[in-house]
């Protein structure tokens, strides 16, 4: 490990002499590549400076304890530095371990959001609502913008489908655990009897992809346009300006009527198409080394259930991790950062085990 630390800090020093090269700044593509590179390395850099400072009091006190001629008092003032510089070399040693884990390349990017009603009719399609809700309160909590692609109300505040982008650093870093089936236990509003009815709701979380990382033929797609139309059947507007889009190869069919724009919405659409894509092309990578996916909570099958919502306990259990927290109400408000959190932690620990067997 220190090899390599080694290797990455003085990669570090020559990115930092290069960005500094006033050539290298007049080219602005290399000059930001440079930089994104050189940011990158800054965090395991500076850990690993910590690391050797640590190291180096450590060495220093234990040598004053070797040549001997301090007096008690001081005798135990090293000693207890040195137990304190022990104890936290192990945590900056876990801290860099963790750094140096491989980084998933969609970190950084913007996140696609499907949430479709699944099983419980209307009382589903207000859980899609709630998880929308819920997940626009948490980017606003970030400064993250949510920019609606594609949505299909009931009428009464609930979703069949809505399709949404959260645009800011590190989206998807955060929000990608939360791809799968989300279950609600309640009373429906519609339940004269008080009984409590189970409903579920799926969430596919998407990274934005560009262009040239996903290659369409122009002649695979079949693209229609339409009058949009909102719930109830009337006409929102009186121009084709609603888009459908079907890959012919995958059978994949996206739609959206948002703008009035017909371009704007093929834009939007084409998004999605091409998030859907590159996820069809990770889920074949990924099912390729199926025990490396067993160690990535998140990522898994958009099938399997991995959170249920109980209000008449006023709980939320994640049950890939076991936690629940009965923060209720703040929670549907979008302060989901503690849950997060304990993925992202136990996605780690999984990930250091692996690296370590």
């Amino acid at each position: 490990m220190l090899h390599k630390l080694d290797f990455i800090e003085e990669k570090y020093e020559e990115l930092s002499k290069k960005i500094a090269d006033p050539e290298v700044i007049a080219d602005n593509t290399l000059f930001q590549k440079l930089c994104k590179e050189h940011s990158s390395m800054e965090p395991i850099v500076l850990k690993y400076r910590e690391y050797k400072d640590i190291q180096k009091r450590l060495k220093e006190d234990k040598e004053m304890l070797q040549e001997g001629g301090l007096d008690d008092e001081m005798e135990q003032l090293v000693k207890e530095e040195i137990k304190e510089l022990e104890d936290k070399i192990e945590v900056v040693e876990k801290e860099l371990k963790i750094l140096l884990l491989p980084k998933d390349p969609n970190d950084d990017k913007n996140v696609i959001m499907e949430i479709r009603a699944g099983a419980g009719g209307e009382e589903a399609a207000l859980f899609a609502g709630d998880l929308f809700r819920m997940y626009t309160r948490y980017a606003e909590r970030h400064n993250f913008k949510v920019e609606v692609m594609s949505a299909n109300e009931t009428g009464i505040g609930g979703y069949k489908e809505v399709i949404f982008m959260i645009k800011g650093q590190g989206a998807y870093s955060r929000l990608k655990y939360e791809s799968g089936v989300h279950r609600v236990q309640r009373v429906p509003q519609t339940e004269s009897g008080g009984r409590i009815h189970t409903s579920t709701a799926t969430v596919a979380v998407l990274p934005e992809v560009e262009d040239v990382e996903v290659e369409i033929n122009p002649n695979d797609l079949r693209i229609d346009v339409y009058r949009s139309s909102g719930h109830g059947g009337q006409n929102v507007n009186t121009t084709d300006s609603a888009v459908r889009i079907t890959h012919l190869p995958t059978g994949i069919v996206v739609t959206c009527q948002d703008e009035k724009s017909q371009i704007k919405n093929r834009e939007k659409a084409m998004k999605v198409l091409r998030a859907r894509l590159y996820e069809m092309e990770l889920q074949k990578q990924q099912s390729q080394i199926a025990e490396e996916r067993k160690s990535q909570v998140g990522t898994g099958e958009r099938s399997e259930k991995i959170r249920t919502y109980n209000f008449p306990q006023s709980r939320i259990t994640d049950h890939r991790i076991g936690l629940t927290i009965y923060k209720f109400d703040a929670f549907l408000d979008g302060e989901i950062d503690e849950m997060i959190d304990a993925l992202i932690t136990n996605d780690q620990a999984e990930k250091l085990k692996a690296a370590g067997e």
